[in-house]
């Protein structure tokens, strides 16, 4: 597992390098004006002189591969620079935000895996019953729905029909105590929509490697056995049929990024999506290529992830990937 990890640690290193240098060539080639983003208003009126003192001042006017450099070589020494876009340093920025993200995404994963593991095995046990029709459809419906269509959806249903969760934010608006209480009943319904985006994979994933297992001869030699029906699906199926699931957890991770983006901005989860949304209208070099890293890192650590469980699920499978 050590070998393991510290070659993935090598290998990403060159590919975080590059990403962060795609970042800025995109940003350089964007038509966005970064300083005119910057003055706001007063550009419209600025002269050319002062806007070009401004694109002195903030280090855009400089050839790309010295402005990746200098970020570079400051970000390796703990300084990610200053966030143009939100007159902030990006360190600040990003602490501000980013345990708010990481919350809502493992509440969500969380629950996608639990559910979807559930109701997968319960689908499973009789492929083609009511119940198997009625799960398998629901997860179809939900992979072809857009996380921000249900996000829509559920805060007309759950805010405004019902009334029974707030529609956004982070706490109750009027109040400057923050409590456990208000951020759970904040946290719920975009905790469940995002859910509920990455649920129809595990579900399916789990159904057909469960159904599978079920057909195959261990299963059938430990019926004959006369093993009760639970020890069969607890020992024998469901260990073999959840295998294929651990690869869902690596492969998830980008779409669950992007998935909470979208949730973020329908509920105005004081999260890391806003900073993103900011940093990409006004090319913001430090953030972008900041907020690009992390979200680089964490697909690279969900691929790590799930190698190293399925080589723990599977001694046959070792850590030598």
């Amino acid at each position: 597992m050590a070998r393991m990890t510290a070659r993935r640690a090598l290998t990403a290193v060159p590919v975080l390098l590059a990403v962060t240098l795609g970042v800025f060539a995109i940003a350089a080639a964007s038509p966005f004006d970064p300083v005119r983003a910057y003055a706001g208003t007063a550009g419209l009126t600025a002269s050319q002189e002062n806007l070009d003192q401004l694109r002195h001042n903030l280090g855009v006017d400089r050839p790309l591969l010295t402005r990746w450099w200098d970020w570079l070589t400051s970000a390796l020494t703990g300084d990610l620079g200053d966030s143009a876009s939100l007159r902030a340093p990006v360190s600040q920025v990003i602490g501000e935000r980013l345990g708010w993200s990481v919350l809502l995404c493992a509440l969500a994963f969380a629950l996608a895996v639990t559910l979807g593991t559930l109701l997968g095995v319960l689908a499973a046990r009789r492929r083609g019953g009511a119940l198997d029709r009625a799960v398998t459809a629901t997860a179809y419906v939900l992979e072809a729905a857009p996380p921000y269509w249900l996000g829509l959806l559920a805060v007309w249903f759950g805010a405004l029909k019902l009334g029974m969760l707030p529609a956004g934010g982070l706490t109750d608006t009027g109040t400057d105590l923050v409590t456990a209480g208000q951020i759970a009943r904040h946290l719920a319904l975009p905790a469940l929509v995002l859910a509920a985006s990455q649920l129809p994979w595990f579900v399916l994933y789990v159904r057909q490697g469960v159904g599978d297992a079920l057909t195959e001869d261990p299963v059938r030699g430990a019926r004959a056995r006369g093993l009760r029906e639970r020890t069969v699906l607890r020992h024998h199926a469901l260990r073999c049929g959840l295998l294929p699931v651990l690869t869902l957890i690596g492969s998830r991770v980008p779409e669950l990024i992007t998935g909470a983006l979208l949730v973020e901005t329908v509920f105005s989860w004081p999260g890391i999506a806003a900073a993103t949304v900011q940093a990409a209208t006004s090319v913001d070099f430090p953030l972008l290529a900041a907020l690009t890293v992390l979200a680089t890192a964490a697909v690279l650590a969900g691929n790590l992830l799930s190698d190293l469980l399925y080589g723990l699920a599977d001694p046959r499978v070792g850590f030598d990937g």
